[in-house]
Parts: C-alpha cells; sequence; structure tokens
C-alpha cells in the first residue's frame, strides 16, 4: 500500500494528488493508495482519502504502508525513516501556493545526499522516482538524537570560570 501524506499545513497541495490520480488511471501506479490529503480542494477519483486523520490512523497507515509518498516535510520523513519505509518526497513550492518559500527543496536535497529518501523534485519525476524507490537500497536512518543530548550535557558539565 502507498500512503500518501501532504501534512497539515494550511496551503494545499492539488499538484501531488492530481498526478497520484493520474498515475493511477495510467495504470503507472497499481497498488493500494490511501491519501491524508489536509486542506487541498482537489478530490481523488482513484484512491480513497481523508482530510486529515487522527494520530492513530495516520500512524496506522504508516505502519501499514511498503511506500510513503509525502511533501519535503522533516517530521513526516523522520518519521518514515525511524519505520524503516521507503519514501518519496515531493517539495511543496511557492510559486504554486504550496508554501511561503521553497525550503522543502534543500530539506529533500539533505535527505537524498544521505541517500535516505527518493526525491520528485517535479511531479513529473514521480514515474522514475516509483521505480527507483522499488528497486533501489537506502541507507538505514540513524538518529542523531544521542549525540546532541552528550553534547548538551557535556557543555553544561564543563566547568566554568568565575568573571
Amino acid at each position: 500500500m502507498i500512503f500518501v501524506t501532504v501534512g497539515s499545513q494550511k496551503f494545499q497541495f492539488n499538484r501531488l494528488l492530481k498526478k497520484i490520480d493520474d498515475l493511477l488511471q495510467k495504470g503507472i501506479i497499481k497498488d493500494e493508495v490511501f491519501a491524508q490529503i489536509g486542506v487541498s480542494d482537489y478530490k481523488p477519483k482513484n484512491y480513497q482519502c481523508a482530510d486529515f486523520t487522527t494520530r492513530d490512523e495516520f500512524n496506522a497507515k504508516l505502519n501499514a504502508c511498503d511506500l510513503l509518498i509525502t511533501h519535503g516535510g522533516t517530521g513526516v520523513i523522520v518519521s518514515a525513516l525511524k519505520l524503516g519505509k521507503k519514501v518519496i518526497a515531493v517539495p511543496r513550492l511557492k510559486k504554486y501556493g504550496e508554501h511561503v518559500d521553497d525550503h522543502q527543496i534543500q530539506l529533500i536535497d539533505q535527505f537524498k545526499e544521505l541517500n535516505l529518501i527518493e526525491p520528485a523534485y517535479s511531479t513529473s519525476d514521480l514515474p522514475s522516482a516509483l521505480q527507483n524507490a522499488r528497486t533501489k537500497t537506502y541507507a538505514p536512518y540513524i538518529s542523531n538524537t544521542k549525540n546532541i543530548i552528550i553534547s548538551i550535557e557535556q557543555y553544561i558539565e564543563q566547568p566554568r570560570g568565575n568573571k
């Protein structure tokens, strides 16, 4: 199953939802698809969706999916990677009214550089991204949280001179 999520921000992501519909219609995607579409006003014709899901419903879909297709949001990408899911990320872009700027491109670049996800910088890249995600092996996600905590603890515990 493919889980598509566009996040919960106040911006639509119709461009991605329409492309998923198109790929299902053309038979490029043969998997079952479920999408959390947020405030997008495009209603999918070829797959099930909900505007928003509860945290439990979201986690159930994320756990059940074989592949996540999402916007370039760090939280959802990291959540999927922690579960060992393959991820295709499509950046929301300012020019389409999908976000206030194009910072998601840089976020996706960082995940790509670490070989953690498959980027689709444009919806036209989705067919090749789908093929890559099905065949490619990605690096395992390794959390850096422990190292950050240790670094903070070491800083706090450093002796300080009186000034």
